[in-house]
């Protein structure tokens, strides 16, 4: 049985449990803060970062992109990638978009947690404007389609929605459904799914924090 290393408020974690989910993959889920020095996830994965999945040969992936990549690689059914070449590459800037929304809200989450005397406003701004940004270009994409991309489910819907999971969780306050309410109707229907339910993301208390 693969082994899953995970967090709970991660959104590229959760993409990577959607994912197993969706494809009926049994694993065993190992839940730490990674950031905690006694953390074990860099025992599997040199760069200290969750996901990590670690296979039943006792290698390790990591890398959410990665590890899903290779889910899809080596369980196909049910696909969640399409084969078509155009149709590959709409799903995979959808999974940019949304990882990178993902990225900066992190980056803005740990500006935040610093002192006051530390904080830096241009900083946050600077991601601010990508998480901006970046859901404009996805509301434009899914305009008042039913999926993220297409006709059906696919890894656009795992990474956008993880994305969107993730602002709720994290960022309560901020006014994205009120701006883009195709991403809100996108993001409540998703979150019906059984494999969105079961991994509805929470915070963490971080013990260990870096300066």
């Amino acid at each position: 049985m693969y082994r899953l290393y995970s967090a709970t408020p991660s959104p590229f974690a959760r993409k990577v449990r959607i994912q197993l989910i969706e494809k009926a993959i049994p694993f065993e889920l190992i839940t730490e803060v990674p950031w905690n020095a006694d953390a074990a996830v860099p025992s599997v994965n040199p760069l200290g970062k969750v996901p990590a999945l670690v296979l039943e040969s006792g290698e390790a992936i990591f890398d959410s992109r990665l590890i899903n990549e290779w889910i899809e690689a080596k369980h196909p059914s049910p696909p969640l990638v399409p084969q078509a070449l155009d149709d590959r590459l709409a799903v995979k800037r959808h999974e940019v978009l949304g990882d990178g929304i993902c990225d900066a809200l992190v980056l803005m989450f740990f500006e935040k947690s610093r002192p006051p005397e530390a904080f830096s406003q241009p900083w946050f701004d600077r991601q601010l404007r990508k998480v901006d940004a970046g859901l404009a270009e996805l509301s434009r994409l899914v305009g008042d389609g039913e999926w993220a991309w297409g006709d059906r489910f696919t890894q656009a819907d795992v990474s956008v929605g993880a994305a969107l999971g993730y602002l709720a969780v994290r960022w309560p306050d901020f006014p994205w459904r009120a701006r883009h309410p195709n991403l809100a109707a996108l993001s409540d229907r998703l979150e019906a799914r059984p494999s969105f339910a079961a991994t509805v993301p929470t915070p963490q208390a971080i013990r260990d924090r870096v300066a």
